[in-house]
């Protein structure tokens, strides 16, 4: 499946966030890349706002534009505000679990670990970067994946108690997704207001 493999601090540069995790260059460069990034209009737009904040729940998650409006779609269809259920479908996604419990140190890293089976959900390979994960299921490491370096690497020192609606056994290197997080337990920096704002023009 389709995905961005371009440069990412350009990204996080045109966004002014570090969505990627650390970033030596946008901390040197903390202006929008290019020629005249340093002399742009700082002024933006209302739908430039939310043109922003859409892109930037997008390349945080690692999902395109087709998969992002259908979700959010689905989010419309759902009970319950539709921004909070839209992150909530995001995080529901089984790379995003993989990275939460700390099996891989970025969704990218993630997403490559089930696209190459290593991780089973309740028990079973799954492939698919995007299938849902529901309440109750368990997430963990296939067992001939166990000793993989970047797991090992991963998983050292990681603080599995960070996220309340997920439980991690060490043992079994699983993780049961408990239920499905509130809006304030999700610690992206994102405005899901401005992207239903966007979507209902």
């Amino acid at each position: 499946m389709a995905r961005y493999t371009g440069p990412k601090t350009r990204i996080a540069r045109k966004l002014g966030e570090a969505i990627y995790g650390p970033d030596k260059v946008l901390a040197k460069k903390n202006y929008a890349p290019g020629q005249h990034g340093l002399n742009r209009r700082k002024k933006t737009s209302e739908y430039g706002t939310q043109l922003k904040e859409k892109q930037k729940a997008k390349y945080t998650y690692g999902v395109l534009e087709s998969q992002f409006r259908r979700l959010f779609e689905k989010a419309e269809r759902t009970k319950g505000v539709t921004g909070e259920v839209l992150l909530q479908l995001l995080e529901s996604r089984l790379d995003n679990i993989v990275y939460r419990l700390g099996i891989a140190p970025t969704r990218a890293a993630a997403r490559q670990l089930v696209l190459h089976k290593h991780v089973v959900v309740d028990g079973k390979v799954v492939n698919i970067a995007s299938y849902s994960v529901k309440p109750g299921q368990i997430v963990g490491v296939r067992e001939r994946s166990k000793a993989l370096e970047v797991v090992d690497n991963a998983l050292a020192g990681f603080n599995h108690s960070k996220y309340p609606w997920l439980e991690w056994d060490q043992n079994s290197l699983s993780g049961k997704y408990l239920h499905t997080p509130e809006r304030a337990d999700i610690p992206e920096n994102i405005q899901e207001q401005l992207i239903v704002e966007l979507y209902s023009k």
